[in-house]
Parts: C-alpha cells; sequence; structure tokens
C-alpha cells in the first residue's frame, strides 16, 4: 500500500485569498467569421472536399426533415417533434470528426448525428410512426432513435442518464483495448442534473475516453442560462473535476470540427475523458409543445439568425470552389421530395401486435406480464375510441 499526500500539489499563501468567477478566462475557438470567411491566423483542419460536402448536405436534410416533421405534428399525424434549428453544425460536424466504432450517446436532439452516419429517411419516418418496421418496434415516443448497426444508443427520454452511461460505456471500450471513444451529447440545461456531475467525475477518476458535448443553446426550455448557473458556463465545470476541456463557437463547423478531432485524439492517447462547451442558439422552439415566444424577443431570435451555420458553412465552401450551386439545389429539392414520400409511406405502415409489448425482457414473458397484458386488451377493448390503431388488433 503506497503513501498518499492530498496535499501534494497545493501551493501555500499567507494571507486571505478569496477566488472570484472569471478568475481563469475560458476563450471559445471560432474559425469561420459570420460572413463565412476566415479569422486571420485561423488553424484550419484538416478537411476534404468529400467530407465538407457531406457535412453540408447533411445539415441541409435535417433542416428539411425539421420543418416536414414540424408540420406534420401540427397536421396531428406525429405526437410529438424537436427540432435542431440552428444547432446542425454542432451535432453533423461533431459526427464527422468521430470514426464509426466510436459510440453516439444522445439526448434529443441530435439527429444530425445520426443522420451523418446514415440513419435513412425510411429509418426515421418508421421511429417517429412508431410502426412495426421500427427497429425498437414502436416502444419509444418519437425522436428516441438508436441504432445497432450506427452504433447510436437509443434515446432515454430523462435528461442527464446517458452521461454517467457514456463514462461508464466509455472505460469498457477502454479495459478491452478497443480503438472507440463515446460521445455523449446533452444541452446546458441537462447540466443541471447531478447524473452530470456523478458522470464527468467518474470519467476523471476512472480515466474514461470519453468527449462529454454540451450543446449550450442559452435555454433549458424556458429558462435562461442565466437562471440556471452562475459560473462561467459549463466549461468551467470541466476544469473543477480535471478534465480536458474546449470552448467552442457551436454555429462555426470548421471550429467543431477541429475541436472534436483534438478531443478524440486526446480521449484516445491519454485514456482521458474531454469536455467541449458548443455555444449556439435554438432558434426552432423547444419541441412541438413549447411556444418561445414567451420567453425571448424576435430580435434576439434575429440576431443569431445572422449566425446560421448552414449559410456561414456554405459561403465558405463557394469561396474555395467546392460547392456547385445547381447541383446544391438540386439535392435540397431531391431531399424534400424524399422526405415526403417517405413519412406517407411510414404512416400507412400498421403499429406492432399489442402481444409483443411484453417481449424481449424475459426468455418467456413471466405470469404477471401475461396478467397486465390481458388487463391492457381488456381496456383498449372498452375504450376503442381512444385506441384507433390497436382496438380490433388483439
Amino acid at each position: 500500500m503506497k503513501d498518499r499526500n492530498h496535499l501534494a500539489n497545493i501551493g501555500l499563501i499567507h494571507q486571505v485569498n478569496v477566488i472570484e468567477n472569471g478568475l481563469i478566462d475560458i476563450p471559445m475557438l471560432q474559425v469561420l467569421q459570420l460572413d463565412g470567411s476566415l479569422h486571420q491566423q485561423a488553424e484550419i483542419p484538416t478537411l476534404t472536399q468529400q467530407v465538407a460536402l457531406k457535412i453540408l448536405q447533411t445539415m441541409q436534410y435535417v433542416r428539411l426533415l425539421d420543418e416536414r416533421m414540424v408540420a406534420a405534428q401540427r397536421q396531428g399525424r406525429i405526437s410529438f417533434y424537436l427540432a435542431c434549428t440552428g444547432e446542425e453544425a454542432s451535432t453533423v460536424a461533431s459526427a464527422a470528426a468521430l470514426e464509426p466504432q466510436d459510440m453516439i450517446m444522445s439526448q434529443y436532439r441530435e439527429q444530425g448525428a445520426l443522420a451523418y452516419r446514415g440513419f435513412s429517411s425510411k429509418e426515421f419516418m418508421d421511429q417517429m410512426f412508431s410502426n412495426q418496421n421500427e427497429l425498437n418496434k414502436g416502444r419509444q415516443m418519437p425522436i428516441h432513435y438508436g441504432s445497432t448497426a450506427l452504433n447510436f444508443m437509443t434515446i432515454s427520454s430523462p435528461l442527464g442518464t446517458q452521461i454517467p452511461q457514456a463514462s461508464g460505456y466509455a472505460y469498457g471500450q477502454k479495459m478491452a483495448g478497443l480503438k472507440a471513444v463515446t460521445i455523449c451529447y446533452f444541452g446546458e440545461g441537462a447540466a443541471s442534473e447531478g447524473d452530470f456531475h456523478a458522470g464527468l467525475n467518474m470519467a476523471a477518476v476512472l480515466d474514461c475516453p470519453v468527449i462529454f458535448f454540451c450543446r449550450n443553446n442559452g435555454y433549458a426550455i424556458s429558462t435562461p442560462s442565466e437562471e440556471q448557473f452562475k459560473g462561467d458556463g459549463i466549461a468551467s465545470r470541466g476544469l473543477g473535476y480535471g478534465i480536458r476541456t474546449i470552448r467552442v463557437d457551436g454555429n462555426d463547423v470548421l471550429a467543431v470540427y477541429a475541436a472534436t478531432q483534438t478531443a478524440r485524439k486526446l480521449a484516445l492517447e491519454h485514456h482521458c475523458p474531454v469536455l467541449i462547451e458548443a455555444m449556439t442558439y435554438r432558434l426552432a422552439a423547444h419541441s412541438t409543445s413549447d411556444d418561445p415566444t414567451s420567453y425571448r424577443s424576435k430580435n434576439e431570435e434575429g440576431s443569431w439568425q445572422l449566425k446560421d451555420p448552414i449559410a456561414r458553412f456554405k459561403s465558405w465552401m463557394q469561396s474555395k470552389g467546392w460547392l456547385d450551386e445547381k447541383l446544391n439545389l438540386a439535392f435540397i429539392e431531391q431531399t424534400r421530395l424524399e422526405v415526403l414520400k417517405e413519412l406517407k409511406l411510414a404512416e400507412q405502415v400498421p403499429i406492432c401486435p399489442i402481444e409483443q409489448i411484453i417481449e424481449d425482457v424475459y426468455d418467456t414473458p413471466p405470469w404477471h406480464l401475461k396478467a397486465q397484458l390481458a388487463e391492457l386488451k381488456t381496456h383498449i377493448d372498452l375504450y376503442p375510441e381512444a385506441y384507433p390503431n390497436t382496438s380490433g388488433r388483439s
């Protein structure tokens, strides 16, 4: 047993020294200016034209998907939706900097990361309509995606649960000797959950190769950041837990890509966690159940529309001669038609038989689950008008 001294790295002073917030300045990495031009002396990440085009098209795809599905919810075709409008660069560019074997643990606004990995329009629609083709058999509410093939852990509704899970999964990757990391996405509101602190401390103490990616979009639903915390954002918390930390402009594709590349390299080489705080803004409502006009002004939204990540990155690509505008417009129109086509197809597919609700937990469903299923069927038979997709099928 070795001797320990928890005072070994602590310096001495001989007068009272009160440490105040802001003593350590945490700057924000920005490569692209708002007009898409490069900052002088900016360090540009290695990025091929092919990857750049895939990032742009994925961001454009997700914005079209969001617009279509918000409209579908308003029409009563799906029950719920969460758009990521304005935050596309944070999720798509970070996913682009990963490798396919890296695990993604998401909150619920990372459809861009999943789309970049190759999740199809059909798969998105099957999930949102909870039909019998859905990978998780329709057991989740809309936008709770998951894909084993794409290393995308199924989303759960409670905030922050994925944070300690990511630490544990990354620890397993390290113990197995895998050349892989886990990235864990969450908003700054989720950083107020106890799971955030437990997850970061666990990762720091156990040297887990995990990237904690915080999308700081300024609001936890309707609660602005200044009413959530007094410290210097979320980045300062990483330092408090002894975690390497990067703050980045979340609307700057090149900055997010560079930050995530660096974080992945550090996590693998040093077997350590890295926290990235992406400063961005949610241009859409929190969800289709939210009305942002009750807590923020049109002027505020307008100021962030000028920082649109898609227009900014597109401008940079045009300056390099990497974008054919006619082909890009054709892609947008083709994508619009594809999304609408898959929506119409998915809503015609039946949902799974009600009997499947008790499967996949036990090898053989036990008696008490069978009894509960019988009660559920009786309830549906009593109120068929409340269950139009299920009644008459049992």
